[in-house]
């Protein structure tokens, strides 16, 4: 299993692992590979977020020596452990210790399902 503790994922991006692809229709037919991979939209279950859309910082040209304040973001609808429904085509794959993910943007996400009951 992939060690989430080591991952940052940066602005509005999310890392979901998909759900495996469906080798098998419902009436018992073998589809063979890369049938699925045609599909336009895709599900699978949020591993990682990015901590959202920056807000741009006001600028204060009096006082070019003052501390910077740290970044403020706007946080992500998607969170941990929800089921979400995202457009493929938007997907860019890779693969962390021999399992398959994809990072999508917050925009490419169609549907989020978040059991409440898992997250109390």
């Amino acid at each position: 299993m992939v060690d989430t503790r080591k991952i940052i994922v940066v602005g509005d991006r999310i890392l979901i692992r998909p759900e495996e692809d469906l080798q098998k229709t419902n009436s018992g037919l073998y589809l063979p590979p890369g049938v699925a991979q045609k599909e336009k939209v895709q599900g699978g279950y949020v591993i990682k977020v990015g901590p959202g859309y920056a807000i741009p910082a006001p600028i204060d040209d009096d006082e070019p020596w003052k501390e910077s304040e740290p970044a403020k973001y706007i946080p992500l609808q998607a969170k941990e452990g929800d089921f979400v429904l995202f457009l493929r085509k938007d997907a860019v794959e890779l693969e962390l210790d021999k399992q398959k993910m994809v990072i999508v943007s917050q925009n490419s996400i169609l549907l989020i399902l978040r059991d409440e009951d898992l997250l109390t």
